[in-house]
């Protein structure tokens, strides 16, 4: 896709992050970026609003002409200040878009990470893919966004993992990680967490160890044939798969451990509940600390 990468900004610490992320992504992929920043009240007629508006408007240029004077020569950088609810507002400028990136602020180690309801709302909703990016307390990128420091080096550093579902086909994921491990220059870790049937804790040591080793070798075998056409794709990608017995959601937490990027799928599904993240999804994006991306699929 040769949409642009659409960035949510408000002036926050978490969306300056984003920003910045995005922008180096945008430089990347040689594709354009776009700021999005959305003014959620529709009266105009409350004392200051308009004084408000323009600080706005003026803010969301002045980080627009910061990031075209240091992004590389030809850069496209555009801004939309859009008088619609945020959700909304990103949800649609995602579809044209290559992907959707969003900030969130960290709350520390044992509390994870604090995902507003803006962002939770459109990373179930998206069509495109949606990074969220991580702001610390003591962000360094945060009063620079585009010009990269420790935080940028050390994400670039680290190497592309994929949190892998083998029970559904979600080639739309696996495309998004070997793309961006390939774009980074960096290896890819496959990670599958499987588990043993429901009751067999209930059958005889012996029988548990054999059913074991079949169920696990012939998870291997699908984590294998699974990657092997995109191995062939591409080759310049060095791969590892690892298959782990745990639950899914602990499992690609603990695997992000010292990813520069996370890449994990969420299945489009059409029912009266209507969209909504899985579990996996729902864990990492409160949890892990690199930036996650999000691969609609289904």
């Amino acid at each position: 896709m040769s949409g642009p990468i659409v960035v949510g900004f408000d002036g926050s610490p978490e969306s300056v992050t984003a920003t910045g992320w995005a922008a180096r992504e945008a430089v990347l992929r040689g594709l354009s970026l776009e700021l999005v920043e959305a003014w959620p009240w529709s009266r105009t007629d409350v004392l200051g609003t308009d004084d408000a508006i323009a600080w706005s408007r003026q803010r969301l240029a002045a980080k627009e002409e910061e990031l075209r004077s240091v992004l590389a020569s030809g850069a496209d950088v555009t801004s939309t200040h859009v008088p619609k609810d945020p959700a909304e507002a990103l949800e649609a400028a995602g579809r044209h878009a290559t992907m959707l990136v969003l900030g969130s602020r960290g709350l520390g180690a044992l509390r994870g990470f604090l995902v507003g309801s803006v962002s939770q709302e459109v990373l179930r909703r998206a069509a495109c893919p949606v990074v969220l990016v991580r702001a610390e307390e003591d962000d360094p990128t945060a009063d620079s966004p585009a010009s990269g420091g420790p935080a940028a080096d050390a994400a670039a550093a680290g190497g592309v993992v994929l949190g892998l579902d083998l029970r559904h086909a979600c080639d739309e994921v696996i495309a998004f990680a070997f793309e961006a491990a390939r774009l980074r220059s960096v290896p890819l870790r496959a990670v599958h967490a499987w588990m043993p049937p429901t009751g067999s804790e209930y059958m005889a040591f012996a029988a548990i160890g054999s059913m074991d080793a079949d169920l696990s070798a012939a998870e291997q075998r699908q984590l294998e044939d699974t990657l092997s056409p995109w191995r062939s794709r591409h080759p310049e990608v060095p791969v590892t798969a690892d298959l782990v017995r745990g639950h899914a959601a602990a499992t690609v937490v603990d695997a992000a451990g010292d990813a520069g990027l996370l890449v994990v799928g969420r299945r489009v599904r059409r029912a009266p509940i209507g969209a909504h993240l899985g579990p996996v999804a729902h864990a990492v994006i409160h949890h892990v600390r690199c930036p996650v991306a999000v691969v609609s699929y289904g």
